[in-house]
């Protein structure tokens, strides 16, 4: 008998969820869109996963951050909701995220070593310069034709820290500011941290907000060389730069993202008062 009626509730209930979405009380949840764009650089198709503000108007101009490890079910809907909450409760404006679906990060993140237990470990590895053209030469311009953009920013973390350093360093002119969490510069023996001193003294002091950090429960080495990149950095002279290091004292490297973004949004858009 209870088994009949366990049957019956949930025959019930299906067929009320049917009448409840022909009514039209069940709608699709949308914050944004999801685009493919076919690269000729990297010879393959991307998914691009792209969080709009609730207010979105095409004929507006918008920051745009784009976010390296940024599929669905990866770092896009929690990066999304903090835009969203410091565009509420702090000075942040609306901004578009453009998050990059992954399909192969060890290769699209690293650059080329020699080192053979690397060349072991990663075995589709350095293949940055593909995708770092693909960032400048097909994937910003197809948003810049999409919509009106301002600023922009590129959020990265672990190997996307890496490869976020190495834009820096090499094509600085491709984002206003670097968020660059917990970056992975212990590979190529540190190769990319010791040609800094010397990429630096070619870039132009142009306006930048640079934020660096890493978890204080991390690998001894990636503590080591995060002080090393912002100690760099500083000793560049940039006067234009805005230069923010953070240890975070209670995160490693698997929980320091969405913390450490957070702080690292605080130093650019101060708190303001609800509009109430």
């Amino acid at each position: 008998m209870l088994k009949k009626l366990l049957i019956f509730c949930s025959i019930l209930f299906a067929f009320q969820s049917m009448v409840l979405a022909q009514k039209g009380n069940v709608k699709p949840l949308t914050i944004g869109e999801i685009r493919t764009i076919k690269s000729k650089i990297l010879n393959e198709d991307r998914i691009l996963n792209i969080y709009l503000p609730q207010n979105f108007d095409k004929t507006k101009s918008y920051p745009i951050i784009y976010l390296l490890d940024g599929s669905m079910n990866e770092d896009f809907i929690h990066v999304t909701g903090l835009v969203q909450f410091f565009n509420q409760m702090y000075s942040m404006p609306e901004t578009i995220v453009v998050g990059i679906g992954n399909i192969d990060r060890k290769r699209d993140f690293t650059f080329h070593t020699d080192l053979k237990d690397l060349q072991k470990d990663y075995p589709t590895t350095g293949h940055s310069d593909k995708f770092i053209n693909f960032l400048e030469k097909e994937l910003k311009p197809y948003i810049e034709s999409q919509f009106k953009t301002t600023d922009t920013y590129i959020f990265g973390q672990s190997l996307g820290g890496l490869l976020a350093t190495e834009i820096l360093l090499k094509k600085p002119e491709m984002f206003n500011n670097y968020f660059i969490i917990s970056p992975s510069l212990w590979w190529d023996d540190e190769s990319l941290l010791k040609q800094a001193p010397q990429l630096l003294t070619k870039i132009p002091d142009t306006k930048k907000f640079i934020y660096v950090s890493v978890g204080k429960g991390e690998h001894p080495v990636m503590i080591k060389d995060a002080e090393s990149l912002d100690d760099i950095l500083k000793k560049s002279n940039k006067k234009n730069w805005t230069l923010e290091y953070r240890m975070m004292e209670t995160d490693n490297h698997a929980t320091i993202l969405h913390r450490s973004l957070y702080e690292g949004l605080v130093k650019l858009f101060p708190y303001q008062e609800p509009k109430n």
